[in-house]
C-alpha cells in the first residue's frame, strides 16, 4: 500500500537513456507478489485509505501551497480508526465518511485493521517497519472495558490508565511515542488540558535501504529551485539505473525500490511549467491506480535532493472539512460506546508530527498521530428534598406581582 504525499521541494528529476549500473543495495531476495491474498476487508480499508489519504493531502495543501508537507495518512487513519470504536449515532457515520471507508461494516474495518498490521509489519526483514498503537486515559474515568479490549484486539493498541493531573503522564506517553518512532518524533504532545480524559495514539517507523543505492561520490552541490522562484544549492544525490518509470499527462515519476520490493518510494515531478499544487490536486485514488499500472522499466540517470524534514500540524480544520466536524463538538459528539459518559466526550484535537530523511543509503520516516480526548462540563445534577419547613411564593413571573407568599412549617 503506498500512501504518497507530494511536496514542492520533493524532487529535480532528469530522465535520460544510460547505460544501467549494477545495484548495490541489499540482496537479490526480491518478490513479484504478497505472500497471500487481501482479504476483502482488508481491499476496502486500504481502498478507502488510499481516498482518504489523496483527500488529506488535497485538504493540507490547500492552505500549505508554498510550504513543504509530510503527511502519513495511515497513521492518521488508524489513530482515527480506534476513536471511531468508540463512536456511535451520526458521530461515527460522520467518521467512517471522512475516513472514505465506504460501505465496510464495523466488523470489516476492524479485521481489516487487525491483519493488514500483521502483513504489513512481516512483509520485508530488510526493511524496518513498525507499527504501533496506544491508548493513554485518565484512570478515574470510566471507560467501557469492551471498547478498551476491542482496541487490544484489532489494533494491538498497549492500554494503560494513568493519573492524568501528575506530571508523570505526559512524560510516560511522550517515552512511549519516543521510542515507538525510534527517537524520531520525541514528543507528541505538549501538555494534557484539564478536559482531557483519553489519548488515541499510532506511531509508525520506517527505514528502507534503497534497492539500488546512490553512491555517494557521485552527490554534489546544485541549485534546487524552489515554489517562490528562489534557488538554493542542495546536496543532488545521482544515480544511473534501470528503473520503472511511469508518465502522465503533466509529469514523469520514477519508482525507487527498497529492500525486496515490497516497499517504495514514488517520485512525481510535475513538468516544466506545471503548478506542482495542480498536480497535487489533481492526485485520486482513480489517477494513483493509473499511474502504479503504467510503471515500465527504462534506464534512467536519476537525480534526487537528499534532504531531511520534520513537520508537524493540528488537523482538526482539515477533517473537519473532510466530513468529520461533528467529532470536535462537545454539544454534539457521541463516543458512547467508549463510555458511559460518551455523551459528554468529544475530540479535542488530532495532532501529527512526522519525520523523513532521504540519503544516498535509503529513506527513514516516522510518524506519530494523536487523537485526544475531552470531557465538556458535565451539568451537575441538582437533589432538593422538600422535606422540612419552607417557603413559598405564587407570582406573575412577568410582572413581578406576587399573589400569594406562604410559609409550611408542617404538613397534615
Amino acid at each position: 500500500m503506498t500512501l504518497i504525499g507530494v511536496r514542492r521541494s520533493l524532487v529535480p528529476v532528469a530522465l535520460a537513456t544510460l547505460a544501467c549500473s549494477d545495484p548495490n543495495g541489499p540482496g537479490s531476495s526480491t518478490i513479484t507478489e504478497l505472500p497471500r491474498q487481501l482479504t476483502g476487508a482488508e481491499q476496502k480499508l486500504i481502498s478507502g485509505s488510499n481516498t482518504f489519504a489523496f483527500d488529506l493531502l488535497r485538504q493540507i495543501n490547500a492552505s500549505q501551497r508554498d510550504s513543504n508537507v509530510f503527511v502519513s495518512p495511515l497513521s492518521a487513519s488508524m489513530a482515527l480508526g480506534m476513536t471511531a470504536n468508540g463512536a456511535a449515532g451520526t458521530t461515527y457515520d460522520a467518521m467512517h465518511g471522512a475516513l472514505r471507508l465506504g460501505d465496510a461494516t464495523r466488523d470489516e474495518v476492524n479485521e481489516g485493521y487487525k491483519s493488514l498490521i500483521a502483513l504489513l509489519r512481516g512483509l520485508d526483514k530488510s526493511t524496518d517497519f513498525r507499527i504501533a498503537n496506544s491508548i493513554w486515559y485518565e484512570k478515574t474515568f470510566p471507560f467501557n472495558a469492551s471498547f478498551l479490549t476491542e482496541s487490544k484486539t484489532f489494533f494491538d493498541a498497549e492500554v494503560a490508565g494513568l493519573d492524568f493531573r501528575s506530571p508523570s503522564a505526559l512524560a510516560t506517553i511522550n517515552s512511549w511515542v519516543n521510542t515507538s518512532t525510534n527517537t524520531k518524533i520525541p514528543k507528541i504532545l505538549d501538555a494534557i488540558a484539564d478536559e482531557e480524559v483519553m489519548f488515541l495514539i499510532n506511531a509508525i517507523y520506517f527505514k528502507g535501504i534503497w534497492q539500488k543505492q546512490f553512491e555517494k561520490s557521485k552527490t554534489v552541490s546544485e541549485p534546487f529551485h524552489a515554489y517562490d522562484g528562489t534557488s538554493t544549492d542542495v546536496p543532488l544525490m545521482r544515480q544511473s539505473a534501470t528503473l520503472r518509470i511511469a508518465r502522465g499527462a503533466d509529469y514523469i515519476a520514477a519508482d525507487l525500490l527498497y529492500g525486496n520490493s515490497a516497499f517504495a518510494m514514488t517520485v512525481v515531478l510535475p513538468n516544466q511549467g506545471v503548478d506542482v499544487n495542480a498536480v497535487a490536486v489533481s492526485l485520486t485514488q482513480a489517477n494513483w491506480n493509473t499511474l502504479e499500472q503504467s510503471f515500465t522499466e527504462q534506464k534512467t540517470d536519476l537525480y534526487l535532493p537528499r534532504f531531511k524534514l520534520t513537520w508537524e500540524r493540528l488537523l482538526n480544520d482539515d477533517l473537519t472539512s473532510l466530513g468529520m466536524g461533528i467529532a470536535f463538538e462537545g454539544d454534539h459528539a457521541n463516543f458512547t460506546r467508549m463510555s458511559p459518559m460518551g455523551e459528554h466526550l468529544y475530540i479535542t484535537k488530532v495532532k501529527q508530527k512526522t519525520f523523513v530523511d532521504v540519503n544516498e543509503e535509503g529513506t527513514e520516516a516516522a510518524a506519530a498521530t494523536s487523537v485526544g480526548i475531552g470531557l465538556t462540563s458535565v451539568p451537575q445534577t441538582v437533589i432538593i428534598r422538600v422535606d422540612r419547613p419552607f417557603i413559598f411564593v405564587i407570582r406573575e413571573r412577568f410582572s413581578g406581582t406576587i399573589l400569594f407568599m406562604g410559609k409550611i412549617v408542617r404538613l397534615p
